[in-house]
């Protein structure tokens, strides 16, 4: 069904353990509800054969009222197994969601690179709505509705054994059938799952592009696309449900076979006068009772069937462990870090599916990396684009694990730095920025109470952004978000900055932070670069020469290999020199 019966009993057992007591009474009220099913048969065929007999009419009168006494008993139960299973099934995939958001963002930079934010959004939200049902009464309903067809089952046999035996002959064969036929729909329940999420990536992928594919006449290419991808699901949705209504279907037929027996055995028994009227219309009545529990035996493995498949792709996303390895517990030391690399070697390619010497030199993005910047000088890191500067960064942050070589911040391979305690000691700025819907204060200090607003002030003031600050509502504690109208480019990325300032790292790394802002705000934040590089290592990502003018030592890559490394006033006074060269035609290339 889409999984081990043990990785389900496992999935219970984890989300439904905190809810010991709501499972307890979800329980009581549903069996209790289905339990009275039993009973009020019994007084039907009291009532119709006092009737019959001409019994009084005090005694119809109190079995129609215990009649609907119990009726309404079974609806005020009903409606608290309704509360506790919907709090179950809250409580219980919430806390999976919440368990897969944990997940996926320890997942490595490699994982997020396969799959889009659409994708993994359906699978977080979409594939655990579909389990809701599975965690709240899907084992109930089955083994209450199974306890409720057997309970059926003896009270025939107590009335007579031909009866009992015909119907139970009905009830072993109806529940066969569908058993068989419920498997059908695990596979194309997951394919349309899949195309699904598909979907919801691709529409989320297209519409954060929105500017661009306007302005550039894409968007018929994009309908296109979604065309093909609504065909391909509206033709997954109805395999699907074919086989969702093929059980309908036999359910039906069965139903009516089963009426059919319960009529034939009544009119046979009670010609030989085996039986009462009253007993007559008990047989239908169960036989008719059969059909509920069978019927929400068959919609509960119906909604499995989905939640199976569902079940799959959320055990396929828990399967995906990170690649990079966090074994060990290695300090790194306070203040200015030294950059050492030592013949390292990197490329994009699924890590662990080769072995290093089963390599290609052309699938290396890095190869053979080699050089040394010492503590607190600050290296200019130049190169076309694609040459692997933006990947130098990042292996610095260990967002990727490299396959070759050692990478070392102060003497200490990173390797051997636990990963939460890496980022504490590397900042970085990038020309792009995000901005989280929370206030100013979470959005700079990145949810870290430990931080003091005079420091937040003392950084603003030195960034130039204390007029932006006090024109806001609510100063630190404005709402911001991802597509704020109070905080412009330039702004955004001052707030970046801002962000390193607290933070205080040993190694800070500039990926062209200042290439968005206009020159009165770029001259702005020279001053705070020039403080944010004081007593700290730096690397500058250039696209223009003019940003590493600060630079001690210059590094310029060339498809991922160092062409030139060196001391930048000796590369600057060397006419044969590729920085002297670059300078001289006044740009890079």
């Amino acid at each position: 069904m889409g999984g081990s019966s043990h990785s389900y009993r496992q999935l219970l057992a984890t989300y439904l353990k905190p809810q010991r007591g709501r499972v307890f009474w979800l329980s009581v009220t549903l069996l209790s509800g289905i339990g009275l099913q039993l009973i009020n048969p019994q007084i039907l065929r009291y009532f119709i054969d006092t009737a019959v007999a001409g019994g009084a009419q005090r005694i119809l009168v109190g079995a129609a009222l215990g009649f609907m006494a119990i009726a309404i008993i079974r609806q005020g139960l009903t409606i608290a197994s309704t509360y506790f299973g919907e709090t179950v099934a809250w409580s219980a995939t919430n806390a999976l969601r919440l368990d897969l958001v944990e997940h996926c963002l320890n997942l490595d930079l490699a994982f997020h690179k396969a799959h889009t934010p659409g994708e993994l959004i359906e699978r977080v939200d979409g594939d655990v709505d579909a389990l809701s049902r599975f965690f709240s009464q899907f084992v109930l309903q089955v083994i209450g509705n199974g306890l409720l067809v057997v309970g059926v089952l003896v009270m025939l046999w107590l009335e007579d054994w031909r009866a009992g035996l015909g119907l139970s002959l009905f009830a072993l064969m109806a529940l066969g059938i569908l058993a068989r036929l419920q498997a059908l729909a695990v596979g194309p329940w997951r394919t349309y799952r899949q195309i699904s999420a598909e979907f919801y990536g691709f529409v989320a992928e297209h519409l954060s592009g929105l500017e661009d594919i306007r302005a550039n006449g894409a968007v018929g290419y994009v309908m296109n696309r979604l065309y093909q991808i609504l065909r391909r699901w509206l033709a997954a949705f109805h395999k699907a449900r074919f086989t969702s209504t093929l059980l309908w279907g036999s359910t039906v037929g069965l139903f009516t076979l089963g009426n059919a027996i319960a009529l034939a055995l009544g009119a046979y028994l009670w010609n030989r006068n085996a039986i009462t009227i009253g007993t007559v219309y008990l047989l239908f009545y169960y036989a008719t009772l059969l059909q509920d529990p069978i019927e929400r035996i068959r919609e509960e493995l119906e909604q499995f069937q989905q939640a199976a498949a569902s079940f799959q792709r959320v055990q396929d996303l828990l399967s995906h462990q990170s690649q990079l390895r966090s074994e060990g517990q290695a300090v790194l030391p306070k203040g200015a870090l030294s950059v050492s690399f030592e013949g390292v070697g990197f490329g994009y390619v699924e890590q662990g599916s080769r072995r290093i010497g089963e390599w290609e030199a052309g699938e290396y993005t890095l190869q053979n990396l080699t050089f040394y910047l010492p503590a607190g000088q600050t290296l200019g890191l130049i190169g076309r684009t694609g040459s692997g500067k933006s990947t130098l960064a990042r292996l610095l942050l260990r967002l990727y694990d490299i396959q070759q070589g050692r990478i070392c911040l102060g003497g200490v391979d990173i390797a051997q730095v636990p990963l939460r305690a890496l980022p504490q000691h590397v900042g970085m700025v990038t020309q792009e920025v995000q901005l989280f819907q929370t206030t100013v204060r979470n959005n700079l200090t990145f949810f870290d109470p430990h931080v003091s607003d005079d420091s937040i002030l003392e950084t603003l003031e030195a960034l130039g952004l204390m007029p932006w600050l006090k024109a806001l509502p609510q100063g630190l504690d404005t709402q911001l978000g991802a597509d704020s109208g109070g905080v412009s480019a330039g702004q955004a990325q001052l707030l970046a900055f801002a962000r390193v300032f607290l933070k205080d790292p040993g190694l800070v790394m500039l990926d062209e932070a200042s290439s968005r802002l206009d020159p009165l705000t770029e001259q702005l934040i020279e001053r705070a670069v020039d403080r944010l590089l004081e007593h700290r290592t730096g690397i500058i990502i250039a696209h223009r020469l003019k940003t590493v003018e600060r630079a001690d030592q210059i590094l310029i890559l060339e498809q991922g290999q160092v062409v030139e490394y060196g001391d930048r006033a000796t590369l600057l006074n060397n006419p044969r020199s590729r920085f002297a060269q670059l300078l001289h035609m006044g740009k890079t290339e």
